[in-house]
């Protein structure tokens, strides 16, 4: 297939059932216990910083570890692949000193989620699978200072995103990638760069993707880093049209839930969801079984509260093997006609009707 019949397939396949998405990539990796070695491959043997814990880099170093894990994935009843580029973006990867390559790693990744894809809809020609590329926050935020004593200050300006994000879109783009995932979104203003940097690539490149998005709460209150309730964040980031629109990461799929249905009822597109398995414990694991979490998904279904659902981090293959089994047999939430009106976004949603 090629790409346009791949993004027309995806759009199909959301009008008739709910999607699958793959669980979390950091999870899966810390099963295999790789050591500093592993990490740096034979290509990175004499890198003179630490790689140990930079899991983008295994695109490079182990890919086969990673055509593994999607494979996983795709066994278990995901529809959709993220790539293993969440921090794959200069900035991020400066931590590490291979800011030069991210591009290179970019192409990597989504060419190791293309391949399992295609494996798999060769297996299943009446079900295909996609890829997303997923681009993350980067570890920095544009609207808050770091600097508790300097309010003015930031470590990171819009156009330093932009480009940033720019060149990580370019390499998904060439390595195949069928949507772009702008995720686990915490301030809006980083969210609104890559925004801007996906539809500059589009431009420069001559395609058009469907951007999914996907912020993350953090806090009980309902509101990301930056302050923003999700309908507020809806209203920031609607002028992209995106194919979806979600949260994930935050906290369990319980407490989330509030926030999931503030969303699905304001958004006239698609509405994702991929919760962490509960929230960790004094060891920082997941204790949220696959049948718990199924359970609590099932009844979004249920309520038509979500098209896309699958899971963050402390999921793995048999929770996203339990949610795809629980929820197939509910149709995917209608997306609702919302009336026209001047709708604006600060901390907080205004609509003037």
């Amino acid at each position: 297939m090629t790409r346009e019949e791949r993004i027309e397939a995806l759009k199909r396949a959301a009008k008739e059932r709910i999607l699958i998405l793959d669980g979390a990539m950091g999870t899966a990796i810390q099963g295999y216990k790789l050591d500093e070695a592993a990490y740096r491959g034979e290509r990175f043997k004499d890198h003179p910083r630490d790689l140990k814990g930079n899991n983008d880099l295994l695109v490079l170093s182990q890919p086969d570890i990673i055509r593994e894990i999607h494979s996983k994935y795709l066994e278990a009843g995901a529809d959709i692949l993220e790539t293993n580029t969440f921090n794959a973006q200069a900035i991020s990867q400066a931590d590490y000193g291979l800011e030069e390559i991210s591009h290179e790693m970019n192409v990597a990744a989504a060419k190791l989620a293309r391949e399992a894809a295609d494996e798999w809809t060769a297996k299943t020609p009446d079900r295909p699978r996609f890829v997303a590329g997923a681009v993350g926050p980067t570890n920095r935020t544009a609207s808050i200072s770091p600097d508790v004593n300097n309010p003015g200050f930031r470590n990171v300006g819009f156009d330093e995103l932009v480009e940033a994000y720019a060149t990580q879109v370019r390499g998904l783009i060439e390595g195949g990638a069928d949507t772009i995932l702008i995720e686990t979104v915490f301030d809006t203003l980083n969210a609104k760069a890559a925004g801007f940097a996906v539809e500059q690539v589009f431009d420069e490149m001559g395609v058009e993707l469907p951007i999914m998005i996907s912020g993350t709460i953090t806090d009980l209150s309902g509101r990301n880093l930056s302050g923003q309730t999700p309908e507020a964040s809806w209203y920031s980031m609607k002028h992209l049209k995106p194919f979806s629109i979600g949260l994930n990461c935050s906290f369990g799929a319980e407490q989330l839930r509030p926030s999931v249905d503030e969303m699905a009822h304001v958004a006239d597109t698609y509405v994702s969801v991929y919760p962490n398995a509960g929230l960790p414990n004094e060891m920082g694991e997941y204790d949220e079984s696959p049948e718990q979490m199924a359970v609590l998904l099932e009844d979004w279904a249920k309520n038509g509260l979500i098209n896309i659902v699958g899971g963050c981090c402390g999921t793995t293959p048999e929770h996203i093997g339990a949610i795809a089994a629980a929820v197939a047999d509910y149709k995917p939430r209608k997306v609702p006609e919302v009336e026209h009106a001047l709708r604006l976004s600060g901390l907080e949603p205004f609509v003037h009707g």
